[in-house]
């Protein structure tokens, strides 16, 4: 599965898991926007860091898509079997507390805008 030796470390930023991987940062971006079960963490810097296990997925994913030509919903259901993810589990409080935040922020624009519709009234 492993083609490189991947360094034993707690986390790894985004751009290790990159070129361990050998896939682009964007592609890994894509990959955590569609699979609730890779989970980038933040430093405080704001740079995404990955466990150990999300590497080792990450990994796995793409010897699934590349090598094994499967579809990205045949290779989540394969990892989902493979590293014992239950698939009905719940959003990730991380991802949730992100989806939110979002959410906060777009009412707190709406509510600017009509504010700003209301004084011009």
């Amino acid at each position: 599965m492993k083609s490189a030796k991947v360094p034993e470390k707690m986390a790894y930023r985004l751009e290790e898991v990159s070129r361990i991987a050998k896939i682009d940062p964007e592609v890994i971006d894509a990959w955590e926007e569609e699979l609730y079960f890779i989970q980038a963490g933040l430093t405080g810097s704001g740079d995404k860091i990955f466990r150990k296990k999300d590497l080792d997925i990450i990994l796995r994913l793409k010897d699934l898509l590349e090598k094994g030509g499967m579809t990205l919903a045949g290779a989540k259901r394969k990892i989902e079997e493979e590293f014992g993810i239950k698939s009905s589990t719940p959003i990730h409080p991380d991802r949730l507390k992100k989806v939110l935040v979002r959410v906060r922020d777009q009412l707190h624009e709406i509510v600017s805008s009509l504010d700003k519709k209301s004084e011009k009234s």
